[in-house]
């Protein structure tokens, strides 16, 4: 019991303690959603190992190079605007279920397409999917967590998007070692139906979200959710829940009361991608190519950013309930801005050094795995009070996925101009991120979700 945490009068806890176990039946809902994380980073970064046969294939420009990788990513933007309504009216667990059937859609229709606007299409639908896991995702797990292990079950989301992210590095560099190019990069494409296949089954074993049963009047349904789920005390945690229900009303976003939960959900999100993540993940190859690394070279050193990723997320999973989100981005930030600087120094070079560009992308990419990366989803899932919840989600998923469609997009216009100075200008960003985290986010860390007030 924290010192501020003492029993009332008649011997019990406050209502607002949270006696929530990490019991073995919340763990493995967590992970059956954060399963739809997994296809997010997998669907994500395996165009990767495909843009140059790609580019080849159906003869892009550049321009329209970017608007291929892109293309994903504006579809992400729809599907994180318009995902919070159905999940709201139809519940987690079917919204869930959809996606993972436009996972299953997509892939096969990337893989199997024979012209360059079939291709875009199907892309934009697995957006449509990718987006709407990154708002439906981690809110049903918040809304199955108990408050303590919420930061790490939250995280298992991102730890799985990076699992995803290796898993696709990796299949690219067994695939384009093994067939011809002109059919690698199908292969590359559509082997994403095998875990968005599973993610289906899976889905349909999931207990529908507590906290939405209880907003839809069916309470007797959510308690024997939350009993199964193996919570302490299943009859406070509805009590709390009808409590939060009560003072709801369906209020408008953006008026001042919520000023501070919507600001920070637009920055951190925002600094996210000005990290110049999403974009250093989509042309690792090239990136590494251009510091001097042939073809096969350059994929093997992409699977080793995908493996720090996935080391330093778990190493996230450990730290991130235990000192808090903002000196998590503390570190990171600082270690970002430094790991790009190195990285845009080194490609202005007449000659650069490819071991040192190796050492700057790692850096930078475990210090982002163990910082932002981790923060985001759980910083988004619980900084706005529950009336606004689902509405706050979307804002800031959306805000991620507007920036990311914008900076892969214009990323390989600008750096084929400016070179190394694109990393230098992420290294700056990451810096004004850690003036923003020092003076203005709040540290959601411990706060239960139904007294979140900021």
């Amino acid at each position: 019991m924290r010192p501020h945490e003492q029993p009332r009068d008649d011997g019990q806890l406050p209502a607002h303690v949270d006696t929530g176990r990490m019991s073995p039946a919340i763990v493995l809902s967590a992970l059956g959603a954060a399963l739809g994380g997994l296809l997010f980073g997998f669907d994500t970064a395996v165009i990767s190992g495909a843009t140059q046969a790609l580019q080849a294939h159906f003869a892009l420009s550049d321009p329209a190079l970017g608007f291929t990788v892109a293309s994903a990513l504006i579809g992400t933007v729809i599907g994180s605007l318009v995902a919070g309504a159905p999940a709201d009216r139809f519940g987690r667990r079917r919204m869930l279920l959809a996606i993972a059937i436009a996972y299953l859609v997509s892939s096969l229709g990337s893989g199997l397409a024979n012209s360059w606007p079939v291709l875009l299409l199907f892309r934009t639908l697995g957006g449509l999917a990718i987006g709407a896991a990154s708002v439906v995702t981690p809110v049903y797990i918040a809304e199955v967590a108990p408050t303590r292990f919420r930061g790490r079950l939250v995280a298992l989301n991102q730890l799985n998007i990076v699992l995803g992210i290796l898993l696709a590095f990796l299949s690219n560099y067994l695939i384009a070692g093994g067939m011809d190019v002109d059919v690698a990069w199908r292969w590359m494409l559509g082997i994403v139906a095998a875990p968005s296949a599973l993610f289906l089954l899976v889905t349909l074993l999931l207990p529908e979200s507590p906290r939405w049963l209880v907003v839809k009047g069916r309470s007797a349904d959510a308690l024997d959710v939350l009993q199964r789920l193996g919570f302490a005390d299943p009859e406070r945690e509805i009590a709390a829940m009808q409590g939060a229900q009560v003072r709801e009303r369906q209020p408008q976003l953006f008026q001042r009361r919520y000023a501070v939960p919507v600001g920070c959900a637009i920055a951190i999100a925002m600094f996210n991608q000005l990290s110049g993540i999403n974009a250093l993940l989509y042309y690792a190859p090239r990136i590494f190519a251009l510091g001097g690394a042939g073809t096969d070279s350059a994929m093997l050193q992409s699977v080793a950013v995908g493996g720090i990723n996935l080391a330093f997320t778990v190493l996230a999973l450990f730290l991130i309930d235990r000192f808090g989100r903002k000196p998590l981005l503390y570190v990171g930030s600082l270690v970002c801005a430094l790991a790009l600087f190195l990285v845009g120094f080194q490609l202005e070079q007449a000659v650069a050094d490819g071991t040192l560009i190796l050492v700057g992308m790692l850096g930078f990419i475990a210090a982002f795995a163990v910082s932002q990366g981790a923060v985001i989803w759980v910083f988004l899932s619980e900084v706005f009070p529950s009336e606004v919840r689902g509405k706050g989600q979307a804002l800031g998923s959306t805000t991620h996925w507007v920036m990311a469609a914008a900076i892969t997009w214009t990323f390989p216009i600008v750096a084929g101009r400016v070179g190394g100075w694109v990393f230098l200008f992420f290294g700056a960003m990451m810096l004004l991120q850690l003036v923003w985290v020092w003076r203005f986010m709040p540290e959601t860390n411990g706060v239960p979700l139904e007294e979140m007030r900021l």
